[in-house]
């Protein structure tokens, strides 16, 4: 499941026990669907929640589908993994993973790839290892903020370096990685400009909390027609070697890039 996740920037969260949200999440044009059982669900709905998302991912869906669950060390985790056992789903995703173990412990149900959420500054410092037993990585940005002690309000500037290390992390494993979640859903110029961010950052998409945000992350993640054509032409270009190209020197891995672009339309 890691090489399908690739090219798909539109990720969309949502409560599992809520039944209009499912359907029309099924015809959002999402790129990956989450059911959520953790943040977004009360506590005394846990169990309605769990049902619900075993539920819609044994119905057919138009993309991959996921189910997030309770984070370890909850009182509802345990049951979580009983469930998930006999479903087919796409991916598990797993909320603040601060230790590869935690990812581990999930695999055992070994017909689930499973993702780690990166929520904390201790899951920041053990990235790395993390992703070398997950599927993808995604930033937690609302715990990480939480976890860094930043205040309320603030832009995203202070959590740059937690933030490429989570792409460092996915990069060296392989694996894609997605960004964390934009919270104000009347101001689509400040979430197009985070996604923008986002995407120059090196990540793959865009975690979402609305389907309304779901264009927005296409967007971003889509190459302009001057990136494909710098592309096409670099690649003609190319001789093999390191040479000029249009008053910058570029090589192998240029091309390279240029390709991985060209192949992403």
């Amino acid at each position: 499941m890691t090489a399908g996740l690739f090219g798909r920037p539109a990720v969309l969260f949502l409560p599992a026990n809520r039944a209009s949200a499912v359907a029309r999440a099924r015809e959002s044009g999402a790129d990956l669907v989450i059911l959520d059982l953790e943040d977004a669900v009360a506590p005394a709905d846990k169990e309605v929640a769990r049902a619900a998302a075993v539920a819609a991912v044994a119905e057919p869906w138009p993309c991959p589908v996921a189910i997030r669950i309770n984070g370890v060390g909850s009182r509802w985790h345990v049951g979580d993994l009983e469930a998930l056992r006999d479903v087919r789903c796409d991916l598990v995703v797993v909320p603040r993973v601060e230790r590869r173990e935690a990812i581990e412990e999930v695999k055992v149900i070994d017909h689930l790839p499973v993702a780690a959420m990166i929520e904390t500054a201790k899951g920041v410092l053990a990235a790395s290892d993390i992703a070398s037993r997950a599927a993808a990585l995604i930033a937690g940005t609302n715990d990480l903020r939480a976890s860094l002690r930043l205040p309320d309000g603030t832009n995203r500037a202070p959590l740059q370096l937690a933030l490429q290390t989570i792409v460092l992390a996915a990069r060296a494993n392989g694996i894609p990685c997605f960004d964390g979640v934009f919270n104000k859903l009347d101001d689509p110029e400040g979430l197009a400009a985070e996604a923008a961010e986002g995407r120059a950052l090196g990540f793959d998409g865009k975690t979402l909390i609305h389907p309304g945000q779901i264009a927005a992350a296409k967007a971003a993640w889509t190459p302009t027609p001057q990136e494909l054509a710098r592309a096409e032409r670099l690649v003609a270009a190319a001789s093999g070697g390191a040479q000029r190209f249009e008053g910058e020197m570029i090589e192998r891995m240029h091309v390279e890039a240029a390709e991985r672009l060209l192949a992403s339309r």
